[in-house]
């Protein structure tokens, strides 16, 4: 398996197209980190599942494609709650591979802080992890903004970003992203976040209503892809199963009064005005 750590020599700023196309030059198509990308799908598609209205909606925007570049992802799902689903990633490879996974997904080469589509088209946007790697909140808010005028009105926004109150996740934030890229510990990079109540301030800010919170992804990540790379290389089918079945039980404690301190991401489903 190869690792996500492109060459500085061959980037330059991380929110350009150029270093995202290098991340997705260095990703394995058929097999990166399968075992933790099905997990992580598994968490995101239940989210969506219970926040997505079961009636399918005329269009969905999904603002990167990297799930579908490397594994079947989410649109699966999203094809089953929208007539059309319409994706987009700053990164042609990634739009490369996402259309030839899924034929039938609309996938465009875009920046989420210039979207190419007209205002009110969307009925529901899906941002995962995609606003948080932007080197300042700068980013956030353009994002919020381009999504908000695609959104019709009324229409439904579900977005996650890295979670600061995670302990993890803060030193991760707190350390030089050099040297953790260099080891492998952070693949790619990360950007500028916000927490729950500030995330549900900027949305407010944006021309949302917020509509409900929670956090996601409980299983502590680094140990876990870790264990899941280990389990996929050496153990087989029956292993994986078991491996998956566990790290998706540590997803109970959403429940918990504390799952803004163990869950990696935070997430908001949001409504614009």
């Amino acid at each position: 398996m190869r690792s996500l750590r492109p060459d500085a020599s061959r980037i330059d700023r991380p929110t350009t197209e150029r270093y995202w196309d290098a991340v997705a030059s260095d990703a394995a198509p058929d097999g990166f980190h399968a075992l933790w990308r099905r997990h992580s799908d598994a968490v995101n598609g239940a989210l969506l599942a219970r926040w997505l209205p079961r009636a399918p909606v005329a269009e969905t925007l999904k603002t990167d494609l990297f799930d579908e570049a490397v594994t079947d992802g989410l649109y699966p799902l999203l094809a089953t709650r929208s007539r059309r689903v319409v994706g987009i990633d700053i990164s042609s490879p990634i739009v490369a591979a996402a259309r030839t996974r899924h034929p039938q997904l609309d996938a465009v080469r875009a920046d989420v802080r210039a979207l190419p589509f007209r205002a009110g088209r969307f009925d529901v946007a899906i941002s995962l992890s995609t606003l948080d790697h932007f080197e300042s909140l700068e980013g956030l808010h353009a994002g919020l903004a381009e999504i908000h005028r695609t959104l019709r009105r009324g229409g439904r926004l579900v977005i996650t970003l890295d979670n600061p109150a995670n302990p993890a996740v803060a030193l991760r934030n707190a350390l030089p992203f050099a040297p953790l890229n260099r080891i492998g510990l952070v693949p790619y990079y990360v950007g500028a976040t916000c927490g729950r109540r500030r995330l549900e301030a900027i949305l407010a800010a944006s021309g949302f209503d917020v509509l409900a919170t929670t956090a996601v992804l409980h299983a502590p990540r680094a140990p876990a892809v870790l264990l899941a790379a280990a389990v996929e290389r050496w153990a087989g089918d029956r292993a994986e199963r078991r491996t998956l079945d566990a790290l998706l039980r540590c997803e109970r404690l959403t429940a918990w009064p504390t799952r803004y301190l163990t869950g990696h991401f935070v997430a908001a489903l949001a409504q614009r005005r």
